[in-house]
């Protein structure tokens, strides 16, 4: 097919389609260029104090207004776009990006850094108001508390939103000790343990262990008998009374994988989790099997599954003791997530399986039932309500190699760029 009048099929064997000098008369001509920035800026609608609503405000004005302001380099139009939360709510996140990343360009304090967390997200997907509203309030927490306030209502919104924030403070594992209002544990990629109020996130003590451990993951039996699993694979036990009852426990289960992997050489341990509402504790393998242990009761051997054909990558547990109901939640790095109630044979089929690895589990009994939260290295963050069956897919703000669960439904979400925890709104799930 050839258009205009360059005649290259002019001997050629061809039909000629004359549309005419006007093909469409009643349709409207194209503008002249692109809008400027006070065309668009005045068909904004405003309150009645002159304030811009963002939300009334077209697509093309969301997309196009920042990029007009800096393309005519009218840096007080510029200033006011990166200055207005509600502009960074549904403003173009490319466009924000570009120019929060041209150091000329003017912003307001904090905001490059607050930015920089949430772009990953907000740049590569494309999210509704109230889910950019909950990822910037999150990123904002404790940098900027003018912008995080601004930003609480509309999180509110959504399905989770943010009461706390670490940002900068890597962990590599973390687990809350079992019980009430009880610490948070958390290792860094150094392997130094600190206990942190898990109501505001801030440290409040450290943890002595021993040179060398780099943890990947944490089980508590109380605050001073820990279980830790170390990155190369054996199982450590951390305790401030060796002859206390916990610590001859844990003990017992450290000696039992490491005997085993003595024995079979291929059953080394990959995953541990925890039970945060009682002293349980669940170690996945690299054959792909699951082992159910008491943290505080001694058992000569623990209650196993082998639930996948691969090495497992995370695993959790949640004892609902009204019913009688221990849940073991476990993945593979065949991206599957399988589910065992332990009275009872494993469920034949995955809960879920995707193209991608998971990289933390965490489970609690919640006011609304047995919820699960799966953190993928992609970015995602799934939530299931396991009576009903219902899911939530979210976003993660940013790398998660820890999660914990409280029985409130705050999930703690820890990894190499810091920390922070968001309250879950129950209903939403089990509804």
């Amino acid at each position: 097919m050839e258009t205009g009048e360059s005649r290259l099929l002019a001997d050629q064997e061809h039909d000629v389609i004359d549309l005419g000098p006007s093909p469409f008369p009643d349709a409207t001509p194209p503008a002249d260029g692109a809008p400027d920035f006070v065309t668009l800026r005045a068909s904004v609608p405003s309150t009645p104090d002159g304030r811009p609503t963002w939300a009334l405000a077209s697509r093309p004005v969301h997309e196009g207004i920042l990029d007009a302001a800096l393309e005519e380099q009218d840096g007080k139009a510029i200033s006011s776009l990166l200055a207005d939360p509600g502009f960074l709510i549904y403003g173009s996140a490319a466009a924000i990006t570009a120019a929060l990343r041209t150091p000329e360009i003017a912003a307001p304090a904090g905001l490059r850094p607050i930015w920089e967390r949430a772009a990953p997200q907000l740049s590569s997907i494309e999210h509704d108001d109230v889910t950019r509203a909950a990822l910037l309030q999150a990123a904002a927490l404790g940098t900027s508390p003018a912008l995080s306030e601004y930003l609480r209502p509309p999180a509110k919104q959504h399905v989770w939103s943010a009461t706390w924030a670490q940002h900068g403070l890597p962990v590599s594992a973390q687990c809350q000790i079992p019980g009430n209002d009880a610490p948070l544990v958390t290792a860094d990629p150094l392997g130094r343990l600190s206990t942190h109020n898990s109501g505001t996130g801030q440290r409040n003590g450290t943890l002595s262990s021993p040179t060398g451990i780099r943890p990947a993951g944490i089980a508590a039996a109380d605050r001073g008998a820990l279980l830790v699993l170390d990155e190369d694979g054996p199982l450590h036990v951390l305790a401030s009374d060796d002859e206390d009852t916990a610590a001859t426990v844990l003990g017992n289960i450290a000696d039992h994988h490491g005997q085993t992997l003595l024995v079979a050489g291929n059953l080394t341990p990959t995953a541990l989790g925890s039970c945060p509402q009682s002293p349980l504790a669940a170690v996945g393998d690299s054959s792909g099997a699951v082992h159910v242990w008491s943290l505080t009761a001694y058992q000569p051997a623990p209650r196993s599954c082998r639930l996948h054909s691969v090495p497992v990558s995370a695993v959790a547990c949640t004892q609902d003791a009204s019913e009688g109901m221990t849940f073991v939640f476990s993945s593979g790095f065949d991206g599957t997530i399988r589910l065992w109630e332990t009275s009872q044979e494993p469920m034949d089929s995955p809960i879920d399986q995707r193209p991608a690895v998971v990289t933390a589990l965490a489970a609690a009994i919640t006011a609304a039932g047995p919820v699960l939260a799966a953190a993928w290295n992609d970015g995602e963050l799934h939530l299931w309500h396991i009576l009903s069956g219902k899911a939530e897919v979210l976003p993660l703000l940013y790398r998660c190699s820890a999660l914990a669960l409280s029985a409130s439904g705050q999930l703690m979400v820890g990894g190499p760029d810091g920390m922070y925890a968001v309250q879950l709104r129950l209903d939403r799930l089990s509804n």
